[in-house]
């Protein structure tokens, strides 16, 4: 039986995207800029992942503590919240609709390891999540993951494969829990008038 060798481990199908210059230079300068906590401004945290290459929706709210692999495989539409912490391990695309939440310290992960392969192969596929859905803190997505529209994956789930729209998943593995009702905007209102 063949054992594992990470020496001979190599990459060279693997492209990460940009040129070697923006690679440095985001990690080096932009990355850090964008986790910062002294800079309060998702204006600023959307102005700096599109000046490397990421697509960002209008009114995307971006907390200190995000952190992007590769900006120019990020794409996220309009109203997108992104928590403290939330990680974007892109070494691929991943692909966000509108009104997405990644919440507090989430892991999207889109890279893994052929475990067959003596020399430990990268595999690495993308992410994507639909519009209205909502990924709980500490939630961990694993590459290929499809998220469906207005889906949840709770606090802490480890999730995989595909989360039908408007089912919430929890636990690990991420299993059905529920079907997601949104209350009617009406009922909304009425509630929020009814608490003034």
């Amino acid at each position: 039986m063949e054992r594992v060798d990470l020496s001979r481990f190599k990459n060279p199908e693997y492209d990460p995207g940009g040129s070697s210059l923006t690679r440095v230079v985001w990690f080096l300068a932009g990355l850090p800029l964008l986790r910062s906590s002294v800079i309060p401004s998702s204006a600023f945290r959307r102005w700096l992942l599109r000046l490397f290459g990421a697509e960002i929706g209008n009114g995307a709210v971006i907390k200190p503590g995000f952190r992007v692999k590769y900006p120019w495989f990020l794409k996220a539409g309009d109203h997108c919240w992104f928590g403290e912490d939330a990680w974007i391990d892109n070494l691929t695309t991943i692909t966000i609709g509108d009104n997405v939440c990644i919440s507090q310290g989430a892991y999207l992960c889109t890279g893994n390891h052929d475990w067959s392969d003596p020399a430990f192969r990268l595999v690495v596929q993308p992410i994507q999540i639909h519009s209205g859905a909502w990924v709980g803190a500490r939630a961990s997505l694993a590459p290929g993951t499809v998220v469906g529209e207005g889906a949840v994956v709770g606090f802490g789930a480890v999730a995989s494969g595909n989360i039908p729209a408007y089912e919430i998943h929890g636990g690990n593995p991420a299993k059905f829990i529920r079907r997601r009702e949104i209350r009617s905007t009406s009922v909304t209102d009425k509630v929020a008038s009814l608490s003034r």
